[in-house]
This record gives C-alpha cells, sequence and structure tokens, in this order.
C-alpha cells in the first residue's frame, strides 16, 4: 500500500484547515509542501484482486455494494486514486480519507461500481489535515477530513449513504472490515481480518490484495471506523498487509476543527 499514489499538495477550489493554527488558508494554498517537495514516486508493481477471489476472511473479494453506502473512491483528473469513506457530522457532509491521498482536483463518489457512482460525484470544498503531517509528514498523522458538497443536490452525503461514527481510543485488537478501490479496478475489495499493534501509534492488519488506490480505506468494526490504510510505509509496502494510524486525540482534535 506504500506510495498508493504520487501525492501532489495543492488543494484547487477547495480551502484547507491545518490543525495547530486553527486557520483556514487559500485555494492556493499547500496542503504539505514540504512533504510534496520529496515525494516518493509509486513504483511498487502489484497483481490487483480479481472478481474470482474466493469470498473467505482475509481474502479480499469484489464487495457486493447496495446502498446506503459510506464506502466510495476518491478521482481527480478523470481517474480514481485513492478510498473514502462519509463519517457522522451534524452537517453530514464529511469524509474521511489518508492524508497522503489529498491532492488538487478531488471528488468523492460513495458507492461506486462496477464504474457507475449511483449517487454521483461530490466535489471535495475543504481539507482538514493535522499540521504534524503538515510539517514533517508524520505517519502516526496519516489522515484527514473532506467537507464535500454536490451542487444542485439540497440533501447532505450522509442522508443519502449513512456513515460510520468515528471512534477514539479504541485500542489495537478487532475484527474489521477492509475495503478499498485498487487503481486497476472500477470495483471496491473488501476483507475481513484482524488488527494488532505495529508501533506506538500503529496498528496493521493482514489482508491480502489491497494494492495502489486503496489508501485512504476505512477500517470499520461495528459501524465504528478505527482507522484508515496510511501510515507507516503510507499504508504498507506491499499489497497484503496494510497500516494505519492509531486514533487518538489526535484526530480527535482534527475532527473537531473540521467540524467546528
Amino acid at each position: 500500500m506504500a506510495n498508493k499514489f504520487l501525492r501532489t499538495a495543492v488543494l484547487a477550489g477547495a480551502s484547507l484547515l491545518v490543525l495547530g493554527t486553527g486557520v483556514a488558508v487559500g485555494a492556493n494554498s499547500t496542503a504539505d509542501d514540504a512533504y510534496a517537495a520529496s515525494a516518493p514516486v509509486a513504483t511498487k508493481q502489484t497483481t490487483p484482486a480479481t472478481s474470482t477471489a474466493p469470498a473467505t476472511s482475509a481474502t479480499p473479494t469484489p464487495a457486493p455494494r447496495s446502498a446506503p453506502d459510506p464506502v466510495g473512491a476518491l478521482f481527480a483528473n478523470g481517474s480514481h486514486f485513492c478510498s473514502a469513506s462519509v463519517v457522522h457530522s451534524d452537517a453530514g457532509d464529511l469524509v474521511l480519507t489518508a492524508a497522503h491521498c489529498v491532492k488538487d482536483g478531488m471528488t468523492f463518489a460513495p458507492g461506486y461500481h462496477d464504474g457507475v457512482a449511483p449517487l454521483g460525484t461530490w466535489t471535495v470544498t475543504g481539507v482538514a489535515v493535522a499540521d504534524g503531517w503538515t510539517s514533517s509528514a508524520d505517519p502516526d498523522l496519516d489522515f484527514a477530513f473532506l467537507t464535500v458538497s454536490q451542487p444542485g443536490n439540497a440533501a447532505s452525503l450522509e442522508s443519502l449513504t449513512g456513515a460510520n461514527t468515528l471512534g477514539i481510543a479504541q485500542g489495537f485488537d478487532h475484527e474489521i472490515t477492509l475495503t478499498g478501490y485498487p487503481d486497476t479496478t472500477d470495483s471496491p475489495v473488501v476483507c475481513s481480518g484482524r488488527t494488532t499493534r505495529s508501533d506506538t501509534y500503529q496498528q496493521r492488519v493482514a489482508c491480502p490484495g489491497f494494492p495502489d488506490g486503496t489508501s485512504g480505506g476505512p477500517w470499520v468494526t461495528n459501524g465504528v471506523v478505527i482507522g484508515v490504510i496510511g501510515g507507516y510505509q503510507l499504508g504498507g509496502d506491499t499489497p497484503d498487509v496494510s497500516y494505519s494510524p492509531y486514533f487518538d486525540d489526535d484526530i480527535q482534535k482534527l475532527y473537531a476543527s473540521a467540524t467546528g
């Protein structure tokens, strides 16, 4: 999962909120100039999961899609490049992904499958990342909240898709469902696996078949999202093991900033 895509940082047409400054900067500001200056190039070659994969625990399989569905794909320049999911908020317009997924011109397609966006695409109008990610690409802070809207639609995204609840300080041992969109397929893969602690503020799960494009995919247990593919090695340097930063008070503060 490392280098799930070649990271670019400028956010065209979106506001950026960086935790620690409490200031929303303009559309031409960068989300992470320090990181973008030395962004690694995606070189990992992997074989994407196919639709014939058996539907067993710890084995990826194309996820059956049904509405409502809070998981979707992030698009830019006509292609999906990362994964994301709707997280509960009062406004119903909040999406969670990995910070290293942030780039300009993003849109979100909830429930995307077989090349179809059943609820259309939603424009990213705001981004919140932690200042520790902005300054040094701290892998323990590799998460971001996106505010989205759809012109002409008065309904909130969450009212159409449902949402996961953000889980804070939930511990490291969970049976989760992991979902993500490989770059080379137009449907997601899903896997069930058990999480373990890999470092002080990092967690891991052994789920094969999660290559480039699955970054930002949610780790969900009983409707609670406790991680996203990201963090160590930008989510893992093989498609068979994924990492996530541990969700503690850092993401709780960022959530408060994004929704405040």
